[in-house]
């Protein structure tokens, strides 16, 4: 797999890291090792001569002037080629002892563009660089070179930004040999979007896997709020004529009833052939698919797992191949604080990337099909696929795209595409859409109908979870009441005050415009009654979490007068028999005002006598909380049981 790496040195923490890993690796892949420096002689000469005019007046005559340059020449000259071997001798050495072959190189001029011209005119299948050097201050997040050769170089590029000892991230022993363990430094994650690139990044991380003893999981994000943002921003600022020819209402109609779920079922195909590959491979991939703003998902969900190597390609699946490196790719080279491969090598399946048809169509059913015009074909395709195996259906035949399309095609429409007769009825009262399932596995809507299947994830019917909308509506009443609001395209959706006030949590500004539309659309495309305060927490927990943590630590920070993380802890308030730290007030406050903080209270308190305890910390006040939740849901389910009956 990496049969030449090579590592640019400097002496830095980071490139020693460097360093110790692409011995590592070099020792599983049989790997040719390339170690070089570049230091800037020429540039040296010329700020000499730039400065001359200070030199003392009996210097500043022509025969003594040269003199002086050349003397000035041959130290600068022989001094820093006496640092890049030093630098060289640490690895030099390093691959003797472990008998692996070493190249070293020294090279004159300015760093970034020598390393850029030694990569790109050499056949090394591996660049290992650190992502800050000696200049490095603390608020760097990456350094110019690392970026300067990441954007001028086509090559495999591993970035180090782990630079806790190697023996920490691989768990090697005292011979250098990799333990039959896995590492402590978590696992490998690889981004697949569909691009040759990712598809060639995942081959590199079941080989870095197997080589270094760490398991590897995939995941893929979809955005299906994009286009409803979108929408909601620039309704305000077209003209009433362009707003009927734009007719937004139709346009958000079919991206929630087709195209959002075309979009989710077209990235876990993606993640089911990365599946396969890895079965290839005799590797269990774990597979997760996630919706939202790729980059900003992407980052939550390593921030979460903290995974020692995160894959993704140098371009994505929408980049044209003539561009250096990709948006999100640039925005996780700074901010993900894992290291980071840049695959730029790229392969594309055999496996078909769309998902394997189980499907088989009548003559009649694909001549019906046919009659849509070329450019809602497969859109169509794509909304009687998902229609039919919600409800179990292996055949599709005229009545099931009768019935799939009805729900989304007026009955106009219908006719003139051939799809129904004059004299066929669709019976409206079985598009009634009284309840509504949600796959707990990829987050998928089905509505009308209890799915025997997931047509995106293909989860069982026990992975549904059925929304219970009474139960809903009735838990408005304890949020503070509701308020009405239209959206862009004039559908009116109702809040709880809680909702909105929970929403306030959401930084201001364009995250909270994206909140409120992802927000706005999942209770659109789930059909609920309101939205209510859990609904906010789901959508945009991660953001409101993080601006709390901001804020307490801001808090924290102006009362720990005594040197201590723990003032809240350590602050505590007399209520009756026990006594509550300040945190765990906090916690018992955020539950909603009211009965459901009372009925809270209480078990939080009860969970203290359990322990025989009169302090109520954040623990307890956590797992008091934990307890509530459960009798909530445990309510919900037999409710849910009894309106079956």
């Amino acid at each position: 797999m990496f049969k030449k790496i090579y590592v640019p040195l400097d002496n830095s923490d980071h490139s020693s890291t460097s360093a110790e890993l692409a011995i590592a690796l070099a020792k599983s892949f049989d790997s040719e090792l390339v170690g070089c420096h570049a230091y800037a002689a020429r540039m040296h000469d010329i700020r000499f001569r730039q400065m001359e005019f200070t030199l003392p007046s009996e210097y500043q005559v022509e025969e003594e002037m040269e003199k002086q340059r050349n003397i000035h020449d041959t130290l600068i000259t022989m001094g820093l080629e006496l640092i890049s071997d030093s630098y060289l001798k640490v690895m030099k050495d390093r691959c003797e002892t472990e008998k692996l072959p070493f190249e070293e190189k020294m090279m004159d001029g300015r760093n970034f563009k020598v390393l850029v011209d030694d990569i790109n005119d050499s056949d090394y299948d591996l660049v290992i660089i650190g992502a800050l050097g000696l200049g490095a201050v603390r608020d760097s997040v990456i350094g110019s070179v690392c970026e300067r050769v990441i954007r001028r170089t086509k090559t495999d590029t591993l970035v180090i930004k782990n630079i806790s000892p190697m023996e920490d991230q691989l768990r090697v022993n005292g011979n250098g040999e990799v333990k039959h363990e896995l590492g402590n430094g978590g696992n490998i994650v690889v981004c697949v979007d569909g691009s040759p690139e990712s598809f060639a990044g995942l081959r590199s991380a079941i080989s870095l896997g197997k080589a270094v003893n760490k398991e590897v999981e995939a995941i893929a994000v979809y955005d299906p709020y994009l286009h409803y943002t979108m929408f909601n921003s620039i309704v305000g600022v077209l003209t009433e004529k362009a707003s009927k020819v734009f007719k937004f209402k139709e346009q958000e109609q079919l991206h929630e009833d087709v195209i959002d779920t075309g979009l989710a079922k077209i990235y876990h195909s993606h993640l089911e052939v990365a599946r396969k590959i890895a079965k290839e491979d005799d590797v269990d991939l774990k597979i997760t698919l996630l919706d939202g703003k790729a980059f900003e998902k992407i980052i939550q969900y390593v921030r979460r797992e903290r995974p020692w190597l995160l894959v993704i390609g140098r371009i994505g699946v929408h980049s044209d191949e003539e561009m250096d490196v990709g948006s999100n790719t640039e925005n996780l080279l700074r901010l993900a604080p894992c290291n980071i491969l840049l695959s730029s090598k790229r392969f594309v399946p055999a496996i078909d990337v769309q998902a394997e048809e189980s499907m088989t169509w009548t003559e009649e059913a694909t001549a019906v099909l046919n009659t849509a015009p070329d450019g809602v074909r497969g859109i169509a395709r794509t909304t009687i696929h998902r229609w039919a195996m919600e409800r179990g259906h292996s055949v599709i035949t005229r009545k099931v795209i009768e019935n799939s399309m009805a729900s989304i095609l007026p009955e106009k429409a219908m006719r003139a595409m051939g799809i129904i007769a004059e004299e066929v009825a669709i019976d409206k009262g079985n598009l009634l859409e009284s309840l509504t399932y949600i796959c707990r596995e990829c987050g998928y809507a089905a509505r009308d109908v209890e799915p025997v299947v997931c047509p995106i994830c293909n989860g069982p019917a026990e992975g549904f979870q059925k929304i219970d909308k009474q139960a809903i509506e009735n838990l408005t009443s304890l949020e503070g009441g509701i308020e009405e609001e239209t959206t862009f395209d004039n559908l009116k959706l109702k809040w709880t005050s809680e909702a909105k006030q929970a929403l306030l949590g959401v930084p201001s500004g364009y995250q909270r415009r994206r909140a409120r539309a992802q927000i706005e659309k999942s209770v659109r495309v789930r059909k609920l009654p309101a939205i209510t305060r859990e609904l906010v927490l789901e959508v945009s927990g991660d953001l409101i979490e993080e601006t709390k943590n901001l804020e307490e630590r801001g808090r924290l920070k102006e009362e720990s007068v005594s040197g201590t993380e723990s003032a809240l802890e350590q602050h505590v308030i007399e209520d009756g028999d026990f006594r509550w730290t300040a945190a765990a007030v906090a916690r018992l406050n955020r539950v909603p005002e009211g009965f459901m903080r009372d009925q809270t209270k209480e078990r939080i308190t009860n969970c203290g006598k359990e322990r025989s305890v009169d302090l109520i910390t954040l623990e307890i006040a956590e797992e008091g909380i934990a307890e509530s939740r459960e009798v909530m849901a445990e309510a919900i389910r037999k409710n849910n049981e009894e309106e079956s009956r």
